[in-house]
């Protein structure tokens, strides 16, 4: 199911649905409530889930539930995890009967295959040990296939249970009213030949139970491992909060904590909700958000973000997002989506599993008319015909894709990535295009001094003294920005007696009798101030570097230039390096002059020809720039963090938003990098393109397997015994080849 903004009288929620086994129960629940107006499901075989939109003005939630119900199957609403709270309890349960069906199979096999072992009367102690385990330990595929015939429907528990009951109510019947006592049997270890009128086949019905079982538990520690990152990630948020209510500390459940709240985090507690520092200094581990493990400092007036620890000050923090609305539980509700997407080959997968078990009974009756025919032996054609039914189950398929996108995802979650959806994996793969927003994207996106130029006999010290103490009563970024230098190398700065501001072009003060002008170099002509050579020449060079400069006079002469810029990030060039690496090519996109274009690029390792450097781009020319790459046959994927990047990320073949911007943006992208960090793009890009590889050769081996297997059944090439086996390696095969997604690592 697609992720969008759903329409204001949809409801979207998730299920957790109980007792699925196979592809075919998904697709039948998945029809079941695709069947009621007004809804759109997905139904998760891998995770256990289903996510649903439905119409909220017609339909209650209970009509969901009561749709699974009457499906055969159960179902609740899941809030914050989509796997079921008895995991442990099924998985030991799994493990019991597993245990006890193999040390019964054991001496049924040996007895059944070891002709030297075979003493008179052999065949009664093969049946006291396979019956307990084709009854009670086969009793989860009878139980289902009970409920699903209640239902009129067929799964792959069905054609388990026929195939076991086949082989052991044949060997009854052989032993109580044929002549199998009479009989003997020899194995090859493939196929069989036959001696005697009649055999006995209870090794068949203990090793395929014991064989399913073994796939069943393997799958489910499997898929139990495949959702451990997800699961990681649920676990990680704030069970607990202390709020300040009437001045006094109270110990509440983060989920209810409302916005405007004073939470008060002490040190090695975990920050219940998105909010703003009130009071204190700290710093905050927010590797569960990010994926970077150096700790951020912050104080009054800082941003923090839910499920982050604070590592040793005390905060007072005043929420500003609470519940579903944080950052963290947006994280998680994107990774879980998805998780809930299907790719197009799957969905041909789940059409196949849906009409595969009626299609395999066919086969097996037609195996077995046709042995009959041919040969004439009931106990080929038997045998042929439970092989049919036992190997062509068609769990591998259901498992294909789920497994691999919820390893795929869940791993990116860690790596501080939210990629939403399936379709964005099928998108990475074309891409040959990165548009790269500057500001924000490759610069920090906050002005820094870069460069002071002095005067002759004028100290470095003596210059930013004067002008921050200036530029401290003005908001502009480039005041800001000089402010900042000075109090963290001088510390505290000169008091102003006076303070003017000219808009536009600088401002004026008096410090203790001197008189003070900080601006640009047009100020200062017009009011014939003396510029010395050297300071102009170091205002030509800021120009040609892009940057801003500022000239500040004291004594009624330009006494020192301040040269000011966005600085790129510190990883952007290793960033741009990862993506030239992967054949791709980078493109800056910039409302700034061509001259400072130019020095950033060339300061990353972006080439600056036109057909990777846009600069003077107005904010809503974005859109036409990757319009116009896509029609020259460019496959392009846009990264911007800002509300007017909104638009071309929505434009782009992937929209990729840096987690520091707006959510405007992360709603309009297809990948969400949380940290911030550039050189994640590269690793989101190679993450998806190996979770789609993943995907394919799943399906591709899943397909095959049952092309191959079936009519190696068919034709007796077969024993049942290796069939529940094979059948049982399939399953285990697609998601163990999932799981080498978690191995995937940063570029760096």
């Amino acid at each position: 199911m697609s992720v969008v903004v759903p329409p204001q009288s949809i409801v979207e929620v998730e299920l957790a649905v109980q007792g699925m086994t196979c592809a075919a129960c998904a697709a039948r629940i998945e029809k079941k409530l695709n069947g009621i107006d007004g809804v759109e499901a997905a139904v998760n075989y891998a995770t256990e889930s289903a996510m649903v939109a439905y119409d909220g003005t017609s339909l209650e939630q209970s009509a969901l539930i009561q749709a699974v119900v009457d499906a055969g199957y159960g179902a609740r609403v899941v809030d914050d995890t989509p796997f079921d709270d008895d995991l442990q309890a099924r998985l030991r349960q799994a493990r019991i009967r597993l245990v006890f069906s193999g040390a019964m199979s054991v001496p049924v096999v040996a007895l059944s295959m070891i002709m030297p072992w075979q003493f008179s009367g052999w065949q009664w102690w093969a049946m006291a040990f396979s019956l307990p385990v084709a009854t009670w330990g086969a009793w989860p595929f009878h139980k289902t296939a009970l409920k699903n015939a209640r239902h009129g429907t067929t799964t792959m528990d069905t054609l388990i249970s026929v195939g076991v009951i086949a082989a052991t109510l044949w060997s009854v019947w052989a032993l109580f009213w044929g002549n199998a006592l009479d009989s003997s049997m020899v194995h090859d270890g493939v196929s069989m030949t036959h001696k005697g009128t009649t055999d006995v086949y209870f090794e068949v019905g203990a090793t395929v139970t014991a064989f399913i079982l073994l796939g069943r538990y393997l799958e489910m520690r499997a898929k139990n491992t495949a959702g451990d990152a997800l699961r990681s990630l649920l676990a990680m948020g704030a069970k607990y909060a202390t709020v300040l209510r009437d001045g006094e500390e109270v110990s509440i459940p983060a989920s209810v904590v409302r916005e405007g709240d004073i939470l008060v985090v002490r040190p090695g507690e975990k920050i219940a909700a998105d909010g703003v520092v009130e009071e204190g200094t700290s710093s905050i581990d927010a590797s569960m958000i990010t994926g970077e493990s150096v700790p951020v400092d912050v104080t009054l007036g800082d941003n923090v973000t839910s499920a982050t620890v604070n590592q040793n000050g005390r905060l007072l923090v005043r929420a500003t997002r609470v519940g579903g609305e944080t950052t963290f539980a947006r994280m998680a509700k994107m990774v879980r989506e998805a998780q809930a997407t299907k790719a197009p080959v799957q969905k041909v997968a789940d059409k196949v599993a849906s009409i595969f078990v009626p299609v395999v009974f066919a086969i097996s009756a037609g195996t077995l008319a046709a042995w009959l025919f041919i040969d004439g032996d009931v106990q080929k054609a038997f045998t042929a015909a439970v092989a049919v039914l036992i190997i062509a189950c068609p769990c591998a398929l259901g498992l294909a894709t789920p497994t691999a996108l919820m390893v795929g995802s869940g791993r990116a979650a860690q790596m501080g990535i939210v990629i939403k959806g399936i379709d964005v994996l099928q998108s990475t793969r074309r891409i040959d295009t990165v548009v790269l927003d500057k500001t924000g994207t490759v610069t920090t996106g906050a002005m820094t001094l870069t460069n002071i130029v002095c005067a002759e006999g004028v100290t470095r010290e003596s210059a930013l003294r004067y002008a921050a103490a200036i530029e401290k009563g003005s908001e502009h970024p480039i005041a800001r920005a000089i402010v900042t230098a000075a109090q963290s190398e001088l510390g505290e700065l000169p008091k102003l007696d006076e303070f003017e501001s000219m808009p536009g072009v600088g401002a004026a003060g008096r410090i203790g009798g001197v008189i003070v002008l900080v601006g640009r170099e047009e100020m200062f002509t017009s009011r014939l101030v003396i510029i010395p050579a050297s300071l102009k020449e170091a205002l030509a060079i800021a120009r040609t570097d892009g940057q801003t400069a500022v000239l500040v006079s004291w004594d009624g002469r330009a006494n020192a230039v301040l040269c000011v810029a966005d600085q790129p990030k510190p990883t952007s060039a290793e960033a741009i390096a990862s993506l030239k690496l992967m054949g791709l090519a980078p493109v800056l996109l910039t409302g700034d002059n061509k001259a400072t274009a130019e020095a950033i690029a060339l300061s990353v390792g972006i080439d600056i020809d036109e057909h990777h450097l846009y600069a003077g781009v107005m904010p809503a020319d974005k859109v036409a720039v990757v319009k116009d790459l896509q029609e020259r046959g460019y496959a392009v994927a846009m990264v911007g963090d800002g509300v007017n990047d909104a638009a071309a990320l929505a434009q782009a073949d992937v929209g990729i938003a840096m987690g520091g911007g707006t959510d405007v943006a992360m709603q309009a992208s297809d990948l969400t990098i949380v940290n911030g960090d550039l050189r994640s793009v590269p690793d989101a890009i190679r993450l998806s393109r190996a979770t789609l590889r993943t995907i394919r050769t799943n399906v591709f081996w899943a397909f095959a397997y049952n092309v191959a297997a079936i009519p190696l059944a068919a034709t007796g090439r077969m024993n049942p015994m290796w069939a529940g086996l094979a059948m049982a390696s399939s399953s285990v095969f697609v998601v163990t080849n999932s799981l080498r997604l978690r191995r995937v690592k940063l570029a760096r």
